[in-house]
């Protein structure tokens, strides 16, 4: 029996004090103000009919992505197989397309053109950045790193055909590795003073739904705010070789509420441990909440 459905009495008796209400909470400013709808897409939210159940790469019924540094072609291509340590050491490099040159064209998802997620491979020193995209098609970010091999998701759809991928490419970065443990299996992550609840279980080969509820000194947050189109945005990483699942919120056609709770559906590729980190916006300040979790069983074919 995995962490999650052990302390599944927990999370139903907080679900019980949040009510029925769905979104996920964040940082700082008020807790529990009147709902404010998710503004027009000018301000990084999308309309209320833009999601659907599954959504970018790892999304329920596909592998994870991440894997590979070409696919279909594609290439991700970095300036710079190495890099310096430091807290804004910037990251440069290019997506190659089928005929050997830099991708200039890109379809938005979720409000922007790529998503980079840097982890290290030990899984600490998680970020989810926007790079900018220079005319000659390199995009450049600054990441803070740490000593250690980073793994680099470029998460981008070419307006070239529409197809969504996540392509992974390893850097280095120089100086004393001081690896660092796992954290132990929780359903419950502590960030700047909210709570969060993670209620459901992955289960390799089929979907599963995750509900996570946010809370601030007890009580339930419902003034959230948009982050990328949505009101919380989940990346897993699975231990080993870092498969990556990158889903958003269920909305199932019905406008969210910005808190306490946020649904989710995903299929962990296989059992094993993963690291899930859900973004959230709340005040102003993007934060993000980070669990392990345990998949155990086996897996399922054809669901």
């Amino acid at each position: 029996m995995n962490t999650p459905t052990r302390i599944a009495a927990f999370a139903l008796g907080l679900t019980a004090v949040f009510g029925a209400a769905a979104g996920v909470g964040a940082a700082v400013g008020p807790v529990g103000s009147p709902a404010t709808p998710p503004p027009a897409h000018g301000d990084g939210a999308h309309s209320e009919g833009d999601h659907t159940e599954a959504a970018h790469t790892g999304a329920a019924g596909t592998g994870p992505g991440g894997l590979q540094v070409s696919e279909d072609g594609y290439t991700l291509d970095l300036s710079s197989p190495s890099a310096p340590a430091g807290p804004a050491t910037e990251v440069a490099f290019r997506v190659l397309g089928p005929d050997g040159h830099p991708v200039t064209g890109y379809q938005r998802e979720h409000d922007v053109d790529l998503h980079l997620v840097a982890v290290r491979r030990d899984l600490s020193g998680y970020q989810h950045v926007h790079p900018e995209l220079g005319p000659d098609g390199t995009w450049r970010a600054p990441l803070a790193l740490d000593p250690g091999t980073w793994r680099l998701f470029a998460d981008f759809t070419p307006a070239a055909d529409g197809e969504n991928r996540t392509l992974g490419v390893d850097l280095s970065v120089a100086g004393p590795y001081e690896p660092r443990a796992l954290p132990a299996p929780s359903a419950v992550a502590e960030v700047d003073g909210f709570t969060v609840v993670l209620d459901g279980e992955l289960a390799p080969g089929r979907e599963s739904r995750l509900t996570l509820a946010v809370s601030r000194d007890g009580v339930p947050v419902t003034d959230l705010q948009p982050y990328l189109g949505a009101y919380g945005h989940l990346v897993a990483l699975r231990e080993g070789d870092l498969g990556y699942l990158h889903v958003h919120p269920l909305e199932d056609g019905r406008r969210p509420a910005p808190g306490p709770h946020v649904r989710f559906a995903t299929t962990a590729p296989s059992a094993g441990t993963y690291r899930l980190f859900l973004d959230f916006r709340h005040g102003g300040v993007v934060r993000t909440a980070a669990f392990t979790v345990t998949v155990e069983g086996h897996e399922e074919h054809g669901s």
